[in-house]
């Protein structure tokens, strides 16, 4: 699968506490990793960016080659990488609170497997069809998972702020998890909130409908949820299961 992302402050932050990343381990299987860092005195963009690297470094070091491998090793290495973030936080006085949402996924050749703490968000655009694979972890998602209010009411409630999982909080960690196998055309989008706070599912999908390049699609999104307000730093990673067009 070829990936490709940017990262982009947006109009209205001075800072960028987005961060992203691709790997492969020594198998030359693919991880990628998009968080965004939340809390302490401008301290979220250390939280995202130990979460990527660390992960990311250690994924390298890995000979993982099937499905099973790749899920314990992401439970595994995200509950270590929440209690690093738990002690670097406690240990210095401008780095407390900071913690970051996350989401990632192991691209295998014929197969993915996706994990998300928080709202940064995993798509697919498949057979021009787009649709969230994840689901948000935040308060107006909880009362939807409850019952106490409609999924379209979710992107408005004044919940969708509150994070109910994320790294760097709490003592344990449990991330979602997701698999399924890949199919010739295939796009994997992950993204933090900041574009999806601007654009809607329909926006998107017209964007990545176009006949584009990735690194064009990315852009396009990028400018368009900056066009419309760029209230937050906005991370977009796009993975394209190859052929010999694109």
């Amino acid at each position: 699968m070829k990936v490709a992302y940017a990262t982009d402050t947006g109009r209205v932050r001075s800072n960028n506490q987005d961060y992203v990343g691709a790997f492969k381990n020594e198998m030359g299987v693919q991880l990628a990793i998009v968080a965004d860092g939340v809390g302490g005195e401008q301290a979220g963009d250390v939280a995202s960016n130990m979460a990527v690297s660390h992960l990311g470094n250690q994924w390298q070091q890995t000979q993982i080659q099937t499905l099973d491998e790749a899920k314990s090793w992401i439970q595994t290495n995200l509950e270590t990488e929440n209690e690093k973030i738990l002690q670097t936080s406690h240990r210095y006085r401008t780095l407390e609170g900071m913690a970051t949402t996350i989401v990632l996924a192991v691209i295998f050749p014929d197969q993915i497997c996706i994990a998300n703490l928080g709202d940064s968000r995993a798509y697919m655009h498949r057979n021009g069809q787009f649709y969230q694979v994840t689901e948000d972890h935040n308060l107006a998602q909880e009362l939807v998972r409850a019952g106490s209010i409609k999924p379209e009411e979710a992107a408005t409630n004044s919940g969708r702020h509150m994070l109910t999982r994320q790294l760097g909080v709490d003592d344990a960690v449990e991330a979602d998890l997701f698999d399924f196998a890949l199919q010739a055309h295939d796009e994997v989008m992950l993204t933090t909130d900041g574009l999806v706070k601007h654009l809607d599912d329909k926006q998107i999908a017209d964007v990545l409908n176009q006949e584009l390049s990735s690194t064009e699609t990315i852009t396009q999104l990028i400018d368009q949820a900056n066009q419309a307000g760029g209230t937050d730093n906005i991370t977009v990673l796009l993975g394209y299961q190859e052929n010999e067009e694109r």
